[in-house]
Formats: structure tokens, C-alpha cells, sequence
């Protein structure tokens, strides 16, 4: 009745009770909406695609604490308004936005998101723990996955240069699982969440490029790893469906082709 008494006496004088009445509902919607708005720069969206391991692995890290988010697909040959306006510098996926603030870059909003929530925490704790997932999760990145996509497009003797560089990084990698549970120790951790692109991602390259260079036998420990993380729930809903990501793949690779032509 408060809020009623206020509009009436400043409006009765000018345009009587019942038109100043009728205002009321418009004060109303306009609450509603500030209130939609608050509550929407509170929620978490990420913008990703389905078959970007980097996407899969941002979405991982919610999902292991347990965070609500919206996920927001694109389609990255026609990109949205939105992903342009949250991400104008590299104009890429992922995409996290938090209190209607956008985080660009995988590795920095899986930082980001073990900072804002701490349960569950992802990164270790200890200082040289902590850098040596974050060196391990640079050489993954820009070491594993570059030379994995040269290898793609490569042919010939450039193709198998670089195939050998990638089971070189796969030994340097395996090395540094050896002897632990996961990467990050006895549970899963940032690390394992940056490798899981060899869970989600790279059988399914080495199939459709039709090469034999990674397997259980050249390395045991690795897969031994796989196994234990596809065993985790939140792992297994973030995978990638294998037959339609083997089509994606093959196309994308028909489409190179052609263009190079």
C-alpha cells in the first residue's frame, strides 16, 4: 500500500487516482525486469561447440564443481552478435561469461572458475605443484595439439615428421603420468582436465586420419589413465559422440583438401 499512497498523492494532483492506479503495474514490470536483469548477470553461460575439446573441457571443470551454467552453442562459421561482442580479440571458443563478464582462452577460465568457486578445488595447491600443471597444461596446448594439427594437413614424409614428433610428446607426457593416479595425483585434477582432449578428441582424429600412433600398447600408461577417467560421470557426459565427430572431422579434412587444391 506504500508504494501506492506514493504514486497516487504524486500524481492525484495532475491526473487523478485511477489514471495514477493504472501506472502502477508499469513500476511493477519495470522491478520485474531490473530484477530478470540482476539475476541474469549472475547466472554463468559458456559459448562453446560441441566438438572443440577446448569447449569439453571448460564445460568439464563446471560440471566437477558442480557449478549451473547455461551453454550457449555457435556455429562457427556464422558467428553470433554475442560471441563477437564477448570475445572481439580472437573472435573464438570458449567463451565463459560471469556477472555479464566475459573469459576468453581455456586454460585461463579454468583458473578463473577454481578461484571464483573454491570447492572442489582443481589446481594444486602447493606453488610447485601448481606451476608444473600449468607448464604441463602450456605443452599439451602448444606443443601436443599444434604438432597433432600439422600432422592433419601435412602429407608425405612432412606427415610422418610429425607424427614422430607427436609420439615423442606422447612419451614426454606418459613420463610424467607414471606413477600416479591421474596427473594431478589421486583424483582428478587441472591437469587431467587439460588431457582429457586425448579422452575426447584424439582417438577420434587418429581414426579418421586413418594412422596408427596412438594405441594402448605404444602407450599403456596413458590409456591406463583413460580408463580410470571415463569412469567419472561428469567425464563421461562432456564426451564427444564419437561417429558424429569422425563425420565432422572427415569433412573438415575433405574441405582442406579442396581448398589447398
Amino acid at each position: 500500500m506504500a508504494e501506492i499512497h506514493v504514486i497516487i498523492s504524486s500524481c492525484d494532483r495532475n491526473v487523478g487516482i485511477t489514471t495514477a492506479l493504472r501506472r502502477k503495474p508499469v513500476l511493477v514490470n519495470f522491478t520485474s525486469k531490473l530484477e530478470q536483469t540482476m539475476a541474469d548477470e549472475d547466472e554463468v553461460k559458456l559459448f562453446g561447440m560441441w566438438a572443440s575439446p577446448y569447449s569439453r573441457r571448460v564445460e568439464l571443470a563446471l560440471k566437477l564443481k558442480g557449478i549451473p551454467y547455461e551453454y550457449v552453442e555457435e556455429d562457427l562459421s556464422s558467428k553470433s552478435c554475442l560471441l563477437l561482442k564477448y570475445n572481439p580479440v580472437h573472435q573464438k571458443i570458449p567463451v565463459l561469461v560471469h556477472y555479464g563478464k566475459p573469459i576468453a582462452e581455456s586454460l585461463v577460465i579454468l583458473e578463473y572458475i577454481d578461484e571464483t568457486w573454491t570447492n572442489n578445488p582443481i589446481l594444486p595447491q602447493d606453488p610447485y605443484d601448481r606451476a608444473m600443471a600449468r607448464f604441463w597444461a602450456k605443452f599439451i596446448d602448444e606443443k601436443l595439439l599444434m604438432t597433432t594439427r600439422k600432422a592433419s594437413v601435412a602429407s608425405g614424409k612432412e606427415k610422418e615428421q610429425a607424427i614422430e614428433e607427436i609420439t615423442e610428446q606422447l612419451k614426454l607426457l606418459e613420463s610424467e603420468l607414471q606413477g600416479k593416479e591421474y596427473f594431478s595425483g589421486p583424483s582428478i585434477g587441472y591437469l587431467d582436465i587439460v588431457a582429457s582432449v586425448l579422452v575426447f578428441w584424439f582417438g577420434n582424429l587418429q581414426e579418421a586420419l586413418g594412422v596408427d600412433m596412438f594405441t594402448k600398447e605404444k602407450f599403456p600408461i596413458i590409456f591406463g589413465w583413460i580408463g580410470k577417467v571415463v569412469e567419472i560421470d561428469a567425464v563421461e557426459v562432456c564426451r564427444i559422440p564419437k561417429e558424429k565427430h569422425l563425420e565432422y572431422i572427415r569433412t573438415r579434412l575433405e574441405a582442406f583438401k579442396s581448398a589447398s587444391k
